[in-house]
């Protein structure tokens, strides 16, 4: 059965991360309480079945959506249709993204000025802004290399003028927002609009989409942060304090419907004036989606009462201790790699560059390329956490290096490079990565968490982006090599000349 065979690649991609919390959280510095303990255990099991529940109903509803309304907003005749539903549906996917319900909830509990859900949806204005551009540039065929080199030029710009509680926060916001929702729904989008209306119809085409969609919750974050500002006093952070799990989840149970339900109302609408599926084919697209909000629930639920609270737990105690602090550094990798391993928009995306490759990109070879990235990318993160380094002095140079990369890296794997960025700062990334290094600024007591606790996201997004073009340029040149040169036939060519000289 597809959902034993998912619950198994979960649990095995999540082996390392059990390893950590048993480690750290029965070992080196065991919890006091059985309440401890219940959050820590249902957190890290609900995450593996809330995963596996939803990857399964994944599978038969919003990728088959995606694909679906892709294929066939291309066949109105007005442009402008075309991108109001691209735009439309991307805004849904991303606000039923479950990274970004958990960040906007971390940072609504911090800082007074935002509210979480209105976060949400500036987030997702920006995903859909930027998704429908990206569908225009599909349309059009536009150069995806010159749309990222000056979309990120002009962030890299706009970045010194932001308030500094929303610097990093941008870049969390869009690696947040693209998730096992979002990510697979565009990607699908994509594929479906390049099949449809590129001329060459090449596999490049329908990568890129996610990493330019990318782009919008960045720069929406960064205009709220301008009407907001930053906050003098900010709230201790506290996840996990409800140890009631009845509590958590009947908090969680409207918003994850709102998150899910209204992209399925949407299709339904679209469904009866375009698509017109067979009876039977949109049930299962129907039941699939519950099966989605089921899987989705258990998911938010788990990482709420527990997922979260293990990450500010081992960050702080790490943090608290004089002579064991240095080990959270090397752990930082360890977790970035296991983790970026079992996250499902991660797995989604890798399944699909091995498909549409034709196997020749394996997911196996993508999946270590963005497991090492994120793994360097986390302990980046929690050196400028431990030390309180701003964020501009990492983040500037690295988005120097990633446009700069572009113009020497084959196009598909600049696609590959900007889209693998995006998903593997998703929804256990956000829920539990985030925690570690908030909870450890916390606890060394720095004054301002946001600058200092923030920021692991946006190292998440970008060092892919360098790592996986370095390997395009790599693939390129060993491909280049490996073709034999073409020689001319000089022999020929000379008998030829002679026998020009004997008939003058």
């Amino acid at each position: 059965m597809k959902f034993l065979r998912y619950l198994k690649e979960v649990f095995i991609s999540s082996l390392p991360l059990l390893a950590v919390i048993v480690l750290v959280g029965g070992i080196i510095f065991p919890v006091q309480t059985k309440t401890e303990i219940l959050q820590l255990t249902v957190g890290y099991v609900g995450v593996v079945i809330g995963q596996a529940i939803f990857l399964f109903g994944l599978d038969y509803s919003v990728l088959p959506i995606g694909n679906l309304i892709g294929s066939s907003i291309v066949k109105l005749n007005k442009l402008a249709f075309v991108l109001m539903f691209a735009f439309l549906f991307s805004l849904l996917a991303s606000v039923a993204e479950p990274g970004i319900t958990v960040l906007a909830a971390q940072v609504g509990g911090i800082h007074p000025r935002i509210n979480s859900t209105l976060f949400i949806w500036v987030t997702s204005f920006g995903m859909g802004i930027l998704t429908a551009l990206a569908v225009y540039r599909l349309i059009k065929g536009i150069s995806m290399k010159k749309i990222f080199f000056f979309f990120y030029l002009a962030v890299i710009i706009i970045i010194f003028f932001v308030p500094a509680q929303f610097q990093a926060l941008g870049f969390d916001a869009s690696g947040a927002a693209t998730g096992a929702i979002s990510v697979p729904f565009i990607l699908a989008l994509g594929v479906g609009v390049s099949h449809t209306v590129s001329r060459n119809k090449s596999t490049e085409d329908s990568f890129g989409i996610v990493g330019i969609a990318a782009i919008g919750p960045i720069i929406t974050v960064y205009v709220y942060g301008l009407i907001v500002g930053n906050s003098d006093v900010l709230n201790v952070y506290t996840p996990g304090e409800n140890s009631n799990l009845l509590a958590v989840m009947l908090n969680n149970l409207l918003p994850v419907a709102l998150a899910v339900f209204p992209l399925v109302v949407i299709f339904l609408i679209f469904q009866a004036f375009f698509i017109k599926l067979p009876r039977n084919k949109l049930g299962q697209i129907i039941v699939a989606s519950v099966v989605v909000f089921i899987g989705l629930f258990i998911f938010i639920a788990a990482t709420d009462y527990g997922l979260a609270f293990a990450g500010k737990y081992i960050g702080e105690q790490f943090m608290l201790s004089e002579k064991l602090w240095w080990i959270l550094l090397p752990l930082a990798f360890v977790l970035g790699f296991a983790i970026t391993l079992s996250e499902p928009s991660v797995v989604v995306f890798c399944e699909q560059v091995d498909e549409l490759t034709s196997g020749s990109i394996s997911k196996n070879t993508i999946k270590m390329a963005l497991g090492i990235s994120v793994g360097l990318a986390t302990f980046f993160a929690v050196i400028k956490t431990v030390f309180d380094i701003n964020i501009l002095w990492f983040i500037v140079p690295f988005y120097v290096i990633t446009i700069g990369l572009i113009y020497f890296t084959p196009t598909l794997f600049v696609g590959l490079a900007f889209d693998g960025g995006t998903v593997s700062a998703g929804a256990i990334t956000s829920a539990f990565l985030t925690p570690v290094t908030l909870g450890a600024s916390q606890a060394l007591g720095h004054t301002n968490i946001l600058t200092s606790g923030l920021g692991i996201l946006a190292f998440i997004s970008v060092m892919p982006r360098i790592v996986v073009q370095v390997l395009g340029i790599i693939y390129d040149y060993r491909l280049k090599k490996a073709t034999p040169p073409v020689y001319e036939d000089i022999s020929y060519d000379a008998t030829k000349q002679e026998e020009a000289k004997d008939d003058a």
